[in-house]
């Protein structure tokens, strides 16, 4: 897979999250590539099966090109956390940066990295969702059910997906996936939060209270910090 083939797909990824077909003239913009050498790599991805392409009604991913897409992006996302967490890179740099490395960090490194930075919810530069890490869970049938469910989930790229931590008093939403290992999973798993269950918050707590959640008509009192590894999908 060469450098330019992913820089293509994770283009499309970026541009395509909210559901919309990506148009020739934005994948140009982004890529910094005239329109004619991208129509030109279009087809040949198209040709690929990475992509379905036309000339009028735009470019979406297929399901292999997205796997692509998203591996890419959660590399370029976990590298800018490590950048700036750990390195204490200025943010406007970070970016420039994660691009350089992505296309070198191996699956496994980047497993670690995940492990390492204890599975961040969103980069620091633009705030945008890092895909869950696709971590082996060795026991607990349900937290593997669990855990292939978010998977699933994010990869629908549903553009008004948040974090529990991140709503506001009286929104209601329903859980779309989990991040976390198998602790943070059997702990979820246990007050009731797993994938497709409706939440409403009721009450949030000031400064680093806990966040109450109304669930199942019951009541959860959710510290912030694990409620930061639950991204519900928001209902109007």
């Amino acid at each position: 897979m060469t450098k330019s083939i992913e820089d293509y797909l994770k283009a499309v990824y970026e541009l395509t999250l909210d559901g919309k077909a990506a148009t020739t003239t934005e994948i140009s913009k982004a890529l910094n590539i005239s329109p004619a050498s991208v129509t030109e790599m279009l087809k040949k991805l198209s040709e690929r099966k990475y992509l379905e392409y036309s000339p009028y009604h735009g470019t979406t991913l297929t399901k292999k090109g997205s796997k692509i897409a998203e591996k890419m992006a959660r590399k370029h996302r976990l590298l800018e956390r490590f950048l700036y967490d750990i390195l204490k890179i200025d943010k406007i740099k970070v970016h420039e940066q994660a691009c350089e490395m992505e296309h070198s960090l191996s699956d496994d490194a980047e497993e670690s990295l995940c492990r390492f930075l204890k599975y961040p919810d969103s980069c620091p530069d633009d705030g945008k969702i890092i895909p869950p890490c696709d971590l082996k869970i060795d026991s607990c049938a349900d937290c593997i059910s669990l855990h292939n469910k978010g998977l699933e989930e994010v990869g629908k790229h549903k553009q008004n997906l948040v974090s529990i931590n991140k709503l506001k008093d009286g929104q209601n939403g329903k859980i779309s996936f989990i991040r976390g290992g198998h602790k943070v999973l059997q702990r979820l798993l246990d007050l009731g939060l797993t994938p497709g269950t409706k939440i409403s918050v009721t009450r949030i707590a000031p400064l680093n209270g806990p966040i109450v959640v109304s669930v199942r008509s019951s009541k959860l009192a959710i510290g912030k910090g694990i409620a930061s590894k639950v991204f519900v999908e928001l209902e109007n």
